[in-house]
């Protein structure tokens, strides 16, 4: 074991030193890549200068999300706190299902999660747990909300026509999970937003009333803290007061923004959130943990044990039932996605992941700043987010982001709302600086510079 973290020293100061030279690796194109590099798999051992070698060209040919080039995803950067965290979760190996197998470490998930029940303002009646993405997190909410409409489901099977709930601008996983959890694609309903993206109310409040007068049985709504294009916030508020009106489980997806709980600048874009059944957050993104870290936490923790809870002599062997997060979880084996939140959090403080978000709100001010005062910029953002929006020179956004990313310059993404299409330039690495922000649009501008007839020509569909 020593050596193999020494060959991981070795590979992570050569990726290290090489980061601060080239911000983004060289474009291999997918139907190149088993010709570029040599993945192949062999019937008989290599030796382990061939094997370092090997794994130094795969991860030096390895997209790089760390690096202040890196706007293209919802996360990047790399904290070294929350790092250190990771590799300690890898090194030790507990599976978070039972007290027996993870110890301590139960500990560290447990306090996290009461922790953030205690700033949503939930009292000791909260719980939660750690999923592998915001996609399962979703999942999980509908889960707890389709059998908190229904119990029997649990044993019955769905026999009702049940309806869910979201914005156009919600997250795809929606009518994903709405068909593994037998509700159907076709029942989700979604509603209109406003010119900024955020859903509308009175929308929600009329198709929810219309399926119930056609038979149909409202089992969820799904509102979005930090839509994936604008990074909109829907109103909680709002959303649940027609929640209300119609007896209708409320899930906040803030897989993107929901860390904006830790801010006192910015938490009143989840104004009211202490009224919703449940909420899910990504600390992998605004928070700067690597990925995985996914919570969700319920407002009556007997949801979890409700749906996801079932015995297993063999596995659960003691009383602690409290202390076995695999009866709230939907997983049995799984990773210990909570101690990198944790040594982070527990190095910097809440006031240091305040800092943390806020600085990402105060990077995407510079940005906007910067697009509104010059002219061959448009920009469709608005105040608040951190996805800055805009178009250059009226050259196609998409045309752009490709030729940045296989020019090996930037890598940014493009997204669209309503008629328009734009870049998308998302300031969550928390580790960049306004400098490296003003970089970006330096190094964009002269990249359209050198580029531009081939831009040109590509917008106009010209060969």
């Amino acid at each position: 074991m020593e050596e193999a973290l020494a060959v991981f020293q070795s590979i992570a100061s050569e990726l290290l030193a090489d980061e601060k030279v080239n911000s983004v690796v060289d474009y291999i194109p997918a139907d190149q890549l088993f010709d570029k590099l040599d993945l192949s798999l062999i019937d008989q051992p290599i030796d382990d200068e061939t094997h370092l070698r090997k794994l130094k060209e795969l991860v030096m040919a390895t997209p790089r999300t760390a690096t202040n080039a890196f706007f293209n995803q919802l996360y990047g950067g790399r904290n070294e706190k929350a790092v250190l965290g990771e590799l300690l979760a890898v090194l030790l190996n507990n599976s978070m299902y039972t007290y027996k197998a993870a110890g301590a470490q139960v500990g560290v998930e447990k306090i996290v999660l009461r922790k953030v029940c205690e700033i949503i303002g939930w009292n000791e009646n909260a719980d939660g747990t750690f999923a592998t993405g915001g996609s399962m997190t979703n999942f999980m909410s509908m889960l707890m909300a389709r059998d908190a409409f229904n119990s029997k489901i649990r044993f019955e099977g769905v026999q009702q026509k049940m309806t869910v709930y979201t914005s156009i601008e919600s997250h795809y996983s929606i009518p994903k999970n709405a068909s593994f959890a037998g509700i159907g694609r076709n029942n989700v309903r979604y509603i209109p937003v406003n010119k900024v993206g955020e859903m509308i109310p009175a929308d929600l409040d009329t198709a929810i009333a219309k399926d119930i007068a056609d038979g149909f049985h409202p089992v969820m709504v799904n509102a979005t803290a930090g839509t994936t294009v604008l990074g909109a916030f829907d109103n909680v508020e709002a959303i649940n007061e027609v929640c209300k009106k119609y007896n209708v489980w409320m899930h906040v997806d803030g897989a993107y923004c929901g860390s904006v709980i830790f801010s006192e600048k910015y938490k009143h874009h989840l104004k009211g959130l202490e009224n919703v059944d449940s909420f899910s957050f990504n600390a992998h993104k605004m928070i700067g943990t690597p990925l995985t870290c996914s919570l969700i936490v319920v407002k009556d923790k007997k949801n979890l044990r409700n749906s996801f809870a079932n015995e297993a002599e063999y596995l659960f062997q003691s009383d602690e039932d409290d202390f076995n997060p695999g009866k709230t979880s939907l997983q049995c084996g799984r990773r210990n996605d909570a101690l990198k939140f944790w040594t982070l959090w527990k190095s910097v403080g809440t006031k240091g992941l305040e800092k943390i978000v806020d600085h990402q709100f105060d990077l995407a001010d510079t940005a906007r700043d910067y697009v509104r005062n010059h002219p061959d910029y448009k920009l469709y953002s608005f105040e608040d987010s951190i996805s800055v929006c805009f178009n250059y020179k009226n050259i196609s956004a998409k045309d752009i982001c490709a030729k940045l990313y296989e020019h090996a310059e930037l890598m940014v993404g493009y997204g669209a709302f309503q008629e328009d299409e734009f870049i998308r330039f998302v300031t969550i690495n928390a580790q960049n600086s306004n400098e490296d922000i003003l970089l970006f649009f330096k190094k964009l501008e002269g990249f359209v510079a050198e580029h531009f007839n081939e831009l040109k020509i590509e917008k106009l569909g010209i060969n």
